[in-house]
């Protein structure tokens, strides 16, 4: 592939609340997720690269039209064979020429700063790739000073170690023939584990964060974070046939993830981010399977005196159906399981999971269910994660078997396991490429490309385009849904979503109406300050004129953000 050409140029209880100043950034920041294979082509190979964001970041944030988004986290730009499309990473310091240079990085950073957009980049530090210089040594011979690196396991009565399994199918351990030992590598056989009990390595690796944040990158979300330390006994998983339609989905994965010693690392992890000034920030993918549980990453947090991650994701969240109680339910926990000083997030969509739009697709209801999750992820107590598209209505399409990338879905096909649905190119127009690229992209192009892209939504002031932008501008102008306390309301009713956001003596009201059904109730027992709201944003009402609180009537699938007098 050729080189790119270098850049042009439940409510928790009510502390203090903060000041202005005191709050780091990204406790007020909306958090854009790009991949970077996916976002713009600058140079018509089809494929995605660094100059591509750059000549976008107007479109990210550069003006009054712009979405409004504070940051983005680029999904892994680093030197790699890409057998798994950059996380199989052969140098931590470099940029993929498919993706541009070091010199188009720093340009990139550079003009992110200037438009007040922080930058995040994907640390993984799990495995590397198996041409990554490290394990190229490592499996040079049993003596290798750099052997003890990966993890390396004799055979066990002529078979492999234990019974760990890979994510992405079939066994953890692969044979080396020339040093007759097998390697680890808990996703593909080219993306060998790293031994994170050698000192050696955690020395290496906080070199390289180092590195980064020395050059000025704001923060870093940390890949598979709770699968860097294993068994030091290499115990076998137990297993349940009834678990999963996969091996790997039947064990209880106790002795290769969420071991105790990984928090012992990210203690001293948050002591080097800590060390820099303007509050860089960690965001950890702590992987739980569905339904998920909220207790788990919740303990990467670590604890006032001891901190750990900023934040981990809730994948609970992300695996809830369309459901107003259920997702009521999960908010409840989360708050329940974070202790006072630990801040939430909420995603709904990533680079691996099928797009919320279409997980929550229903027909000529569609787009009606996209607004109402919009408007609860951008008003929640906590940052919101956008994943790039999700503004404009991208769907995950079937992708063709002939047209798979992605490893797990070429190997278990046709199961839906495959990650390509998530990751198809951003359309900006409804040109023969979405403006995405001047020749065939790598991955196909969405298929509701003609109303859902960036160019005839702009020009659609009821498109969901311009209800994200406004959104996210009411969000930045009002402290209550930046910083303020959440309480949930109305419990009884299980169509609507309601919680009230409360800063100072400004409270907000959100109200959602998951159902295809008009609701009409009595707020009876909710103590409210006020019987009138002024409407702040709705899907079915005028901005600036009045809600009556004492009946509560919604339309289907009526969302408002509403203002208590």
């Amino acid at each position: 592939m050729p080189s790119k050409k270098k850049s042009k140029l439940t409510q928790p209880s009510s502390p203090t609340e903060p000041s202005e100043t005191s709050v780091p950034w990204w406790k007020d920041a909306v958090v854009y997720q790009i991949y970077p294979r996916s976002f713009q082509d600058s140079n018509g190979d089809g494929v995605g690269d660094l100059q591509g964001i750059i000549d976008r970041l107007d479109y990210l944030n550069g003006g009054p039209e712009s979405l409004g988004i504070d940051a983005i986290w680029l999904s892994p730009v680093y030197p790699s064979p890409m057998f798994d499309f950059g996380y199989d990473i052969s140098d931590y310091e470099g940029i993929d020429p498919v993706f541009g240079d070091l010199y188009t990085f720093k340009i990139l950073l550079k003009e992110c700063h200037k438009r007040n957009i922080k930058l995040i980049m994907d640390l993984v530090v799990n495995h590397t790739s198996h041409l990554h210089p490290w394990f190229i040594e490592s499996r040079s011979s049993k003596d290798n000073p750099k052997r003890n690196w990966y993890i390396w396991k004799d055979a066990e009565n002529g078979k492999v170690p234990n019974n760990w399994m890979s994510a992405f199918g079939g066994s953890a351990w692969e044979w080396d023939a020339k040093t007759e030992q097998y390697y680890m590598h808990g996703f593909t056989k080219e993306q060998p584990d790293l031994n994170w009990r050698n000192p050696e390595v955690k020395d290496a690796i906080f070199k390289m964060i180092a590195y980064w944040l020395d050059m000025g990158v704001d923060g870093f979300r940390l890949d598979v974070v709770n699968y860097y330390f294993k068994d030091s006994q290499f115990r076998n998983n137990p297993r349940s046939f009834f678990r999963g339609f996969r091996e790997y989905e039947r064990q209880f994965h106790f002795f290769d993830r969420d071991l105790e010693e990984t928090h012992t690392v990210l203690k001293e992890f948050r002591k080097l981010m800590d060390s820099y000034p303007g509050d860089r920030m960690s965001v950890g993918e702590v992987f739980v399977p569905p339904p998920g549980d909220v207790r788990i990453p919740a303990t990467y947090y670590g604890s006032s005196d001891q901190p750990e991650l900023h934040m981990a994701f809730n994948f609970a969240f992300m695996y809830t159906k369309w459901n107003a109680k259920l997702f009521r339910t999960r908010i409840e926990e989360w708050e329940k399981a974070l202790s006072e000083e630990m801040w939430p997030n909420y995603t709904l969509s990533n680079h691996d999971q099928k797009r919320h739009i279409t997980r929550y697709s229903k027909g000529k209801f569609t787009l009606s269910r996209a607004k109402i999750s919009a408007i609860m992820l951008l008003t929640l107590r906590g940052t919101p994660f956008l994943y790039y598209g999700e503004e404009i209505g991208m769907l995950s399409d079937k992708i063709p078997k002939k047209s798979l990338r992605d490893p797990a879905g070429i190997r278990y096909w046709p199961l839906p396991v495959g990650r390509d649905s998530a990751r198809q190119p951003m359309c900006w127009d409804k040109s023969k490429y979405g403006g995405f690229s001047k020749s065939e992209p790598w991955l196909p192009i969405s298929r509701n490309i003609f109303e859902n892209n960036v160019k005839t939504q702009e020009s659609d002031p009821t498109s969901l385009l311009k209800i994200y932008k406004k959104l996210i501008s009411i969000r930045k102008s009002e402290m209550a849904l930046k910083r303020g306390s959440q309480r949930l309301l109305f419990r009884s009713n299980d169509r609507i979503l309601a919680y009230l956001r409360i800063y100072e003596d400004s409270e907000i009201l959100i109200l959602l109406n998951f159902s295809a059904e008009e609701t009409r109730f009595y707020s009876g027992g909710e103590k409210l300050r006020s019987e009138r709201a002024k409407v702040l944003f709705s899907t079915h009402r005028k901005e600036d004129s009045y809600f009556d609180l004492n009946i509560i009537s919604l339309l289907p699938y009526e969302g408002n953000i509403l203002r208590l007098e």
